[in-house]
């Protein structure tokens, strides 16, 4: 083969890489959501390298822990077994150290999630590990997560290729990077808003509180002056009536303001220290099972998520007459569930009795996180209550 054909190649190459990194760059530019953006990228790497696979895992801030924030065909040996992507691997391990040449090629069936996996691996090979890093203000290198990649006939990959994959991991970090910054400045916006909240609920029980007082007052006159009793009995009620009243506004309004049970702990810690109160470890056997590796989930979807699961322990304890209970929280990057279940009495779905407000309020917590439940139950054999809830938004 000529040179000349050989340089062809190589420049019609060079600008096959060029158009797909400015698709590239469009799509994370273009996409509101930093999930989006980021499949659309993976998607289109995949595609360059003629690859089969690729994830993506972040780091969160402030800890050394990663997730699985994206996913592309991942092979039924992964795909099928959300607890293989979640925890350390070689790659982790790598870019922890500081160290990720070693990872920049790698034998996949030696990858520490794949290893003595005969069966599911969809013929890969080789997997290629590429750090996503940033800088702050200050210059400083800030840790953000990793590019994987593999496929089943992919050779080690060459130092051009490499390079573009470097490229490619700079234009995710820079969007990874402008997303965070973006949602920390919503974050500050909805403190600051929570807090003028509660400046109004804190006024509005504080007049309340002045108008009860004007009652007993009045009620005291009323006393000192030998009035009709009637007419002080009156004032007294009123007085009860406001102060119950106001009492329920502040309990109200607390519960919708914070996430009490969830303060300092994360959505798995807080199930666990559920299931770790003496009087469900006297009466049952408990299990909680915590799966997968999928991004922080938001406030509003914990507490979601961990009011659900009080709900359906306070049943098991009241009505199942249960042996065992097992909570399980399933974490994966588009999705999450929690399953409870018990071996108790059951009971019949169509037909749940009256005062069994705990099942609508689960479904109607479901319902405002956007998500789906679906409680199955039979008689002397146990309850199933499995909860799903989209991640399509949150990275």
């Amino acid at each position: 083969m000529s040179s000349d054909n050989i340089d062809t190649k190589k420049l019609e190459k060079r600008n096959h890489e060029l158009t797909v990194l400015n698709h590239i760059a469009e799509a994370l530019n273009r996409e509101i959501q930093l999930k989006d953006a980021l499949e659309t990228a993976l998607y289109k790497i995949i595609k360059l390298f003629d690859l089969t696979t690729g994830w993506i895992f972040l780091k969160e801030d402030n800890t050394d822990k990663f997730y699985t924030a994206v996913t592309i065909d991942l092979p039924p040996a992964l795909a099928d077994h959300p607890r293989r992507m979640g925890g350390t691997c070689y790659c982790i391990d790598s870019y922890i150290e500081g160290d990720m040449d070693g990872a920049a090629n790698i034998n996949a069936i030696l990858c520490s999630r794949l290893e003595n996996l005969k069966d599911g691996t969809a013929g890969l090979r080789y997997h290629a590990s590429i750090p996503l890093y940033a800088h702050d203000s200050d210059d400083k290198i800030l840790e953000l997560g990793i590019l994987n990649v593999a496929s089943t006939d992919w050779r080690e990959i060459s130092a051009d290729d490499l390079q573009v994959l470097h490229t490619v991991a700079d234009l995710m970090s820079i969007a990874i990077q402008r997303t965070r910054h973006y949602q920390k400045s919503k974050d500050i916006g909805a403190i600051n808003e929570r807090n003028r909240i509660a400046r109004e609920i804190h006024d509005t029980i504080a007049q309340n509180m002045a108008a009860t007082i004007l009652q007993l007052e009045t009620a005291d006159t009323l006393l000192e002056r030998n009035s009709n009793p009637e007419k002080v009995r009156a004032t007294i009620q009123r007085a009860l009536d406001m102060t119950r009243a106001n009492l329920e506004e502040a309990r109200r309004s607390v519960m919708d303001l914070r996430a009490a049970p969830l303060e300092g702990k994360t959505l798995p810690d807080a199930l666990r220290h559920l299931l770790d109160e003496p009087d469900l470890q006297t009466s049952l056997e408990t299990q909680c099972d915590i799966m997968g590796s999928g991004p922080p989930l938001p406030t509003r979807i914990s507490t979601g998520l961990y009011r659900i699961a009080q709900e359906a322990i306070n049943n098991v304890k009241q009505h199942a007459d249960a042996k065992n209970l097992r909570v399980e929280l399933r974490l994966v990057p588009d999705r999450v569930q929690l399953v409870i279940e018990d071996d108790g009495n059951g009971f019949r779905t169509y037909n749940i009795p009256n005062g069994h407000y705990g099942l609508i309020g689960m479904k109607e917590r479901t319902k405002l996180l956007g998500g789906k439940i679906n409680i199955s139950s039979t008689a002397n054999i146990g309850t199933i209550i499995e909860v799903m809830i989209p991640l399509d938004t949150i990275l």
